[in-house]
């Protein structure tokens, strides 16, 4: 077995032969042929144990071996991911239709006959080298491709991410109170997604879309946005249609972030029972992530000091959420953020609002 390293264009070719002197003419033959070098088996076991680290273009394997056949050892060696699209020759003796039949069946790709006739193998390794070679310009190729896939996802994923971050900045400029909530806000949403158990690409996701579930509110009027103290029944109503300003100003984009935060924003306020604005959708009708939100957004806004309110405890907050499982909330989102109440707090004082004033009465 040759241990020297080799030219890109040199080809490894691996011989497992158990008798000595066939395996030493095999080998002489291989080196004969310029660019191909031998590696070496007398045993299949051998070559088992060493899948992981042997490195090779094409096989060349005798039929009658100790322990286990030529046909089952390529079974063998084609179920290792690292060889399993290795051109595969069976050299043997036994022309019976059915071995060869196996054989083909097997991954073999070809046979050489024993007594081995110099010519022919050195024509049959010379033709293999040929499309072990065409199987690495395809890798080579299928790597190049990935990586160009993988470059510009990422840029994509950039832009995206630089669009949201500039549409939060435009939404804070109507609201300056929401700016430390959107933070507390996305980081919930991503411990309830994660105690869900979804995928670190669904995790990110919510995270980066979630802070622009209020974006509508900048459709909203400044009298009503910037009033200190409650809402008419009128304006509540005009404050309800955010979430379709959001939906409206958000939709349409090929860009995943942005699919995403539609949906936030179109959905935070529906409710599990149906109860919900603007479409009145039930249970798993709202998506998902309109639903790991709305605990997020409300658990937020009942522990956040505002001008007209006080804050709540977190755990008189907790027990509204719990209480209100199953009719306002995904009773699975409940419990996921309730398993979470430490991380919770760490989120609270990472992103703590500075003090504000209550409005004074009169």
């Amino acid at each position: 077995m040759t241990d020297t390293p080799l030219a890109d264009t040199d080809f490894r070719i691996l011989l497992v032969e158990d008798d000595p002197t066939n395996r030493m003419i095999m080998e002489r033959l291989v080196e004969r042929i310029p660019g191909c070098h031998a590696v070496s088996f007398s045993h299949p076991i051998d070559l088992i144990a060493a899948l992981d680290k042997v490195e090779f273009d094409v096989a060349i394997v005798d039929y009658q071996l100790p322990g286990l056949n030529g046909i089952e050892l390529i079974k063998e060696i084609h179920q290792h991911p690292a060889h399993t699209d290795k051109p595969m020759v069976i050299v043997t003796a036994d022309k019976d239709r059915d071995t060869r039949i196996e054989a083909l069946t097997s991954g073999a790709v070809d046979f050489l006959n024993k007594p081995l006739e110099v010519v022919e193998f050195k024509a049959r390794v010379r033709n293999l080298t040929k499309l072990a070679e065409a199987q690495r310009k395809l890798a080579t190729r299928a790597e190049w491709l990935k990586e160009e896939v993988d470059r510009a996802t990422t840029e994509l994923r950039k832009r995206g991410e630089e669009i949201v971050h500039r549409l939060i900045l435009a939404s804070e400029y109507k609201d300056l109170d929401t700016a430390m909530h959107t933070l507390r806000m996305a980081n919930f949403c991503e411990l309830i997604a994660e105690e869900l158990g979804m995928s670190m690409e669904f995790r990110r996701d919510l995270k980066m879309a979630a802070p622009m579930h209020d974006i509508g509110k900048v459709g909203i009027p400044d009298r009503i946005m910037l009033k200190r103290g409650p809402l008419t029944p009128e304006e509540r109503e005009e404050i309800n249609r955010h979430t379709e300003i959001g939906a409206g100003i958000l939709k349409g984009s090929s860009c995943r972030l942005l699919q995403v935060a539609t949906q936030i924003a179109a959905t935070h306020h529906e409710r599990w029972d149906g109860s919900g604005y603007p479409n009145g959708l039930r249970g798993e009708e709202i998506p998902l992530v309109g639903r790991i939100a709305a605990v997020a957004d409300v658990f937020d806004a009942l522990t956040t000091e505002r001008p007209y309110k006080s804050a709540w405890t977190n755990e008189r907050a907790f027990s509204f959420l719990e209480e209100k499982s199953g009719s306002d909330f995904d009773p699975e989102c409940i419990a996921a953020f309730l398993s979470k109440k430490k991380e919770v707090e760490e989120i609270q004082a990472r992103f703590a609002d500075e003090p504000i004033p209550l409005a004074k009465n009169g």
